[in-house]
């Protein structure tokens, strides 16, 4: 298993929920970690805070990655403050249900560009360094809806099979640089985004019972240290959907 000790960690929405559980498990692996966010710098500043009272070494970054001069502002200050980035966690995310009837062109585009662009935007901007230490960790976190269309609508199953192409195509291009690429593809954890949905229980998955996003957080550390590991997609996902 790879040694985190020292190198630099990026987690897209890192200010809570799956991001959050993240960006702690790679500090405590002995990563630096920036802690990105888009608008909830309390929060943000909570998990650095975190981070840093259990001995670890984080910092929060704010920007809208679904802007691609935004995301290669954040890359471009994470390496000038932290060095170059190593461990990249896509996991900035929206998930806005409505009808399906109701479902419209904003609404769509503003899904792709958060869950689906924004990965895109931050990964290339990073590959360089990556490239050039010829060393990488490229972690998507996807979605259990883009195996089964889900329960958050067309939209947001799109976008997150999206990733899993984004996944395949980094992996093959890059496995010869020293560089894996996987994704995390779970089913209701028990975050502020499955919270407030009649249509999310427990009852949808064979185990019975939410995730935690720890859970998910212990898979990203694995993959985060096997350099073997590439192209492949973990299901942390209760038994909802089966591979």
């Amino acid at each position: 298993m790879d040694d985190l000790t020292g190198r630099v960690a990026l987690v897209t929405g890192a200010s809570r929920g799956i991001g959050r559980e993240i960006a702690k498990a790679l500090a405590a692996a002995g990563a630096r970690v920036v802690v990105n966010y888009r608008a909830a710098a309390d929060q943000a500043d909570g998990v650095v805070r975190g981070i840093g009272s259990a001995g670890g070494t984080a910092m929060a970054l704010q920007a809208d990655i679904s802007d691609a001069t935004s995301a290669a502002e954040l890359v471009r200050q994470t390496e000038d403050r932290l060095g170059a980035i190593g461990v990249l966690v896509n996991n900035a995310g929206v998930n806005a249900r409505r009808p399906l009837e109701q479902l419209d062109a904003q609404l769509w585009n503003v899904t792709i560009a958060t869950n689906l662009s924004s990965a895109f935007f931050v990964s290339q901007a990073a590959l360089p360094a990556m490239r050039a230490q010829h060393w990488g960790r490229i972690i998507m976190v996807s979605s259990v809806a883009a195996q089964t269309g889900g329960v958050i609508g067309p939209h947001y199953a799109a976008s997150k099979a999206g990733l899993h192409g984004l996944t395949h195509s980094y992996a093959n291009l890059l496995v010869k640089e020293g560089i894996t690429c996987n994704a995390i593809a779970p089913a209701l954890i028990d975050t502020d985004m499955i919270r407030g949905n009649p249509a999310i229980t427990p009852q949808l998955l064979p185990v019975g019972r939410f995730g935690t996003a720890g859970e998910v957080a212990a898979v990203a550390l694995m993959l985060a240290t096997n350099g073997f590991i590439t192209g492949q997609t973990i299901n942390v996902n209760g038994g909802w959907y089966m591979s």
